[in-house]
């Protein structure tokens, strides 16, 4: 039986990881279909920009955030003058890291799915009176369905599974930035490896059937297209 802090770390993970997916559809999709379809000969260095998180320490990304989001740092700075309160070690600071962090698990697939599209449909929908718009909505989303369920799922799952980043910029407050990875530290620190164990199978049964979700739905929709 999880105790009353593991339930709120896990409902603010939950939360969190919802936000973050939502934020990330919204502001991922324009990005990538910029550069799936951009001959701008410095494309790469966005890309590059992008994918950054890949690569980069959890804890150097969470320890700039949180100089930024801090009092002294520029955001939190501007977020003063606004009459609002820093970012750091709030939800909302939460939310700022895990988009930054999270951001090329979501528009890495997008990116993908818009390349894998091709010019044909959209010449033939533009030859047809659509506007940049309707062709955008009506041909290329549709089609790149697959890359939008692969980058949801991926974003979600990261953000839930995010330890170092969080624990810079959140600190570890039961109830307003204590995550569900944070709980789980926290147990193995106190030696409480049986509520560990639970927690952490619950995770890793939750995102395994995720990813099977997804698998399962991606073949299902290829043998569909494969049979018009």
């Amino acid at each position: 039986m999880f105790a009353e802090q593991d339930l709120q770390a896990l409902w603010l993970s939950l939360k969190l990881a919802s936000l973050t997916t939502l934020i990330l559809l919204l502001l991922g999709t324009p990005l990538a279909w910029w550069l799936a379809r951009s001959r701008w000969r410095y494309r790469f260095v966005l890309e590059a920009l992008v994918a950054l998180p890949l690569v980069l320490p959890p804890t150097v990304l969470g320890f700039y955030l949180l100089v930024a989001l801090g009092p002294e740092g520029p955001v939190g700075q501007l977020m003063q003058s606004l009459g609002g309160g820093p970012l750091a070690f709030t939800f909302a600071g939460l939310v700022v890291g895990s988009v930054l962090y999270s951001l090329p698990f979501v528009v890495q697939p997008l990116q993908n799915a818009f390349q894998s599209i091709g010019q044909r449909p959209m010449e033939v929908a533009a030859t047809l009176g659509a506007s940049p718009m309707d062709r955008f909505f009506s041909v290329a989303l549709p089609l790149a369905r697959p890359g939008f369920l692969t980058a949801a799922v991926l974003g979600f799952a990261h953000t839930l599974g995010e330890f170092g980043v969080v624990l810079m910029i959140g600190g570890n407050i039961p109830g307003r930035t204590q995550v569900i990875s944070i709980a789980i530290y926290d147990h193995v620190e106190a030696l409480e490896y049986g509520s560990a164990y639970g927690i952490a199978a619950g995770l890793l049964l939750f995102s395994f059937v995720l990813l099977l979700a997804v698998y399962g739905l991606n073949r299902r929709w290829s043998g569909a297209a494969s049979w018009r």
